[in-house]
C-alpha cells in the first residue's frame, strides 16, 4: 500500500446526502483493507453520518454542498473531514444540557477518544471549515497479529 492514500467526494448539502457520504466512506474503508462490519469501520461510518448530517443541517443554506475527505498516511492514522462552507465553527453543547439533537460532537470527540484519536476544526482559506477526526489505522500489518 502507498504512504498516503486519499480520496474526496462532494456532495449536495441534502439530507440524502448523508447516506451517500456513509456509502462512500465505507467503500473506500473496504478498499483500504478495513473490514466492512467491523467495530471500527461501525464507528467511523457514525462518525461521517453526525458530521455530514451537520454539514446538511446546521449551514442554514450558506453552504450548497459540503465534502468528505479521507487521507490515509503511512498506514499509521486516518483522518476524515467533512468541508462546508459556513465559516461558523461548531458549537460544543455542555455534557449536562439535555436535549434530543446536537449531540453530534459529543458522540464523535467520544468515538475518536475510544479509538485514541481526535477531533479539531479547520477554517478553510475561501471561507467554511472543515471538521476533521483521526485516529490510528487499525489494520495490522502484514504478518502481525493483534496485541503482537
Amino acid at each position: 500500500m502507498a504512504d498516503h492514500q486519499e480520496s474526496t467526494r462532494t456532495l449536495p448539502s441534502l439530507p440524502d446526502s448523508v447516506a451517500a457520504a456513509r456509502g462512500h466512506v465505507r467503500q473506500v474503508l473496504a478498499r483500504w483493507g478495513l473490514p466492512p462490519g467491523s467495530a471500527v469501520t461501525d464507528d467511523l461510518l457514525l462518525i461521517v453520518s453526525e458530521l455530514a448530517t451537520n454539514a446538511v443541517q446546521h449551514t442554514r443554506g450558506r453552504s450548497p454542498a459540503f465534502t468528505v475527505e479521507l487521507r490515509l498516511e503511512r498506514e499509521e492514522h486516518l483522518c476524515l473531514g467533512v468541508t462546508d462552507g459556513h465559516p461558523r465553527p461548531p458549537r460544543r453543547l455542555p455534557a449536562a444540557v439535555q436535549q434530543d439533537n446536537g449531540r453530534g460532537l459529543v458522540i464523535i470527540r467520544s468515538l475518536a477518544a475510544e479509538r485514541g484519536g481526535r477531533l479539531w476544526v479547520e477554517p478553510v482559506a475561501a471561507g467554511g471549515k472543515t471538521v476533521w477526526v483521526t485516529v490510528p489505522w487499525p489494520v495490522p500489518a502484514p504478518g502481525r497479529t493483534h496485541g503482537a
